[in-house]
């Protein structure tokens, strides 16, 4: 949520909200925005704890038009070149929401796991202001760098959300699981995967197939096997429990590769990121004409 807060460009005092309503707001503007954010409880994941936070965000806000959940995920290597601190975006496709909750189905006779149901997509409003945005990121780099050195400047104590070295990030192979301890100081470096260095040491956008689920992804070749049957880029843990009750678009920072090797050191790196990239995204939204804030985006936080 920090991440989140840090994007405002002007914080609005607090509201008196209704008793029955748990939730934790903060108040503020991002552009021409009005903008209410809310994350879920410490401690509190999966899809069940954002479906609440969200229906208690609706019941309290009837008017938000725009449903955005940011955060962090673990990310898919493999087709795409997905690295830590990278945002993967939802994409919905002819028969995606561009989110799949994957543990969600039923046992069939010959013992696969055959998934029931389909998830709402975002409102066209957002879809067309990413379409807008990606155009423009064919054209020029990305203001993710930029907002956060931004950020940055405006509170200096968030340095500690900034950019991590490269050397920092490991992708094991799939077969190579985590030693203990809570780094992976301990693991045998022979098992790295070797990739290419990227020319700008800058975060990319990627647009694909969120995978949610009521699990942490920690398992790579369970990822890989997923990954393939679903042709998804990313996993996280709150999504699905949104996209019928609040649709919304999903900006995922990535702070791992979903597998045993989940080193904290890019959480807050990848949350700042995700930030970054919603406050680009607003910048070309058009405000609704109803300038109430009950009538303005929504930014569901999760993670940092």
């Amino acid at each position: 949520m920090a991440a989140a807060e840090a994007m405002l460009d002007e914080k609005h005092p607090a509201l008196d909200m209704n008793p029955n309503d748990s939730n934790k707001y903060t108040f503020g503007r991002i552009g021409s925005h009005n903008v209410v954010i809310a994350c879920l409880p410490s401690g509190q994941y999966g899809t069940n704890s954002a479906a609440i936070v969200a229906n208690n965000m609706r019941w309290s806000f009837p008017l938000i038009h725009i449903g955005l959940m940011v955060g962090i995920g673990g990310g898919v290597p493999g087709k795409v070149d997905v690295r830590l601190g990278d945002v993967v975006v939802s994409n919905p496709t002819a028969d995606s929401s561009g989110v799949v909750q994957y543990d969600f189905g039923k046992a069939v006779r010959d013992g696969r796991f055959e998934r029931i149901g389909t998830l709402n997509k975002p409102p066209q409003s957002v879809l067309a202001a990413v379409s807008k945005l990606r155009a423009n990121h064919e054209q020029r780099r990305n203001q993710i760098p930029a907002i956060l050195a931004d950020m940055e400047m405006r509170n200096p104590y968030m340095s500690r959300y900034s950019h991590r070295s490269v050397d920092e990030d490991r992708l094991f192979e799939a077969t190579y699981d985590h030693d203990t301890g809570d780094t992976c100081d301990g693991c045998d470096l022979s098992k790295l995967v070797e990739r290419r260095p990227r020319p700008m040491h800058f975060p990319q956008v990627h647009y694909g197939i969120i995978a949610s689920g009521n699990q942490v992804m920690k398992h790579a070749k369970t990822r890989d096997r997923i990954a393939e049957e679903l042709d998804v880029v990313c996993f996280e843990m709150e999504a699905a429990g949104l996209m019928d009750s609040f649709p919304c678009l999903v900006v995922r920072g990535i702070c791992d590769y979903s597998d045993s090797h989940k080193a904290k050191l890019w959480q807050r790196y990848a949350a700042a990121t995700a930030a970054a990239y919603t406050k680009e995204l607003l910048s070309i939204i058009t405000p609704h004409r109803n300038y109430n804030l009950a009538a303005q985006p929504a930014v569901l936080g999760t993670g940092e």
